[in-house]
């Protein structure tokens, strides 16, 4: 009898032990406000699916550590892998890597630049760029007809040049301003921030001891709006005399909006993204149908619909 209970107790722990699910994650920064909401987004999932464990590093920006990280992974046998891309045209290595050793592997946030030859068992979520530069850069030229404006200039700062995002968004501004509803607003500066709120700061700084005249600042996030916010505040201009956008909804991009400072910002369900990513790697992992790009929309926030976004954070 003794020897049957444990056998039977051996058998349910092997079991349980088969079913367990490791998913290693590397993160291009920890550091970044917007992609720790989409950290804790998987996190917070993971914590609701039973035996599965998330192994989440830290690349620090780095590309030659990413892939290390996703080489450890694969070495030490996770069932998958989710990668943020440190820099979105250096991702075929990492894509070989993990298709060498037959473990799935999703792209989350940042789109990679073999999108479009993924290996078998990998896949892309996130939301669609082409939405989000587009709302935004709409309802700056919106707002700015509605203050009766017939010509108008715009500066614009870009996220890290290395990033699919960044120059999507930039050109996504571009689209927009070559429209003959909004072809009426001319963009003067166009320099990169690197996502950075300090650096956005700074690049006002610049622009402004140089006595560059602008009706929008218009920017690929949320991080460097406030920077540009916070040098036009201390500069002394009045925030009603200018038009800042940004990308992400961020909670502090909310805060700003409701201060009255920040004008537009394009939602980006980060917790969303890092939810879809966790379950399509383990649907690969399971051998089950996905999507190759699975996208989760952008929504534009202004101050009329705000309330609703403050209530998602």
């Amino acid at each position: 009898m003794k020897k049957y209970f444990l056998a039977t107790a051996l058998a349910t722990m092997l079991a349980t032990t088969a079913s367990a699910e490791t998913i290693g994650v590397s993160m291009a920064l920890f550091d970044d406000n917007f992609l720790t909401v989409l950290r804790n987004g998987m996190t917070d999932y993971s914590k609701d699916l039973k035996d599965v464990t998330l192994q989440i590093e830290d690349a620090q920006n780095d590309v030659g550590k990413q892939l290390s990280q996703v080489q450890n992974f694969v070495a030490s046998g996770v069932d998958a892998i989710i990668v943020n891309p440190v820099d979105t045209d250096a991702t075929v290595a990492l894509s070989q890597a993990a298709a060498a050793a037959g473990i799935p592997l999703v792209y989350v946030n940042r789109q990679p630049v073999n999108v479009d030859d993924l290996p078998e068992k990998q896949a892309f979520v996130a939301s669609d760029e082409k939405e989000s530069g587009t709302l935004e850069t709409k309802e700056v030229c919106r707002m700015l007809k509605a203050a009766g404006k017939t010509e108008a200039k715009a500066v614009v700062m870009m996220g890290e040049l290395s990033n699919q995002a960044a120059r999507m968004r930039t050109q996504d501004i571009k689209d927009v301003l070559a429209t003959p509803e909004c072809s009426f607003i001319k963009v003067v500066e166009e320099q990169t921030a690197n996502w950075s709120r300090t650096q956005g700061a700074d690049l006002m700084t610049n622009w402004l001891s140089a006595g560059v005249q602008f009706d929008a600042v218009i920017a690929n996030n949320d991080e460097m709006a406030i920077g540009a916010i916070q040098s036009l505040k201390s500069s002394g201009r009045a925030m009603d005399d200018v038009i800042v956008a940004g990308i992400d909804a961020t909670q502090d991009a909310l805060a700003s909006m409701a201060a009255g400072e920040l004008d537009v910002s394009v939602f980006q369900n980060a917790a969303g993204q890092g939810r879809g990513a966790v379950d399509a790697a383990l649907k690969i992992a399971r051998g089950e149908p996905v999507e190759k790009k699975g996208y989760v929309p952008f929504e534009l926030v202004t101050p009329s619909n705000l309330k609703d976004y403050q209530a998602k954070n």
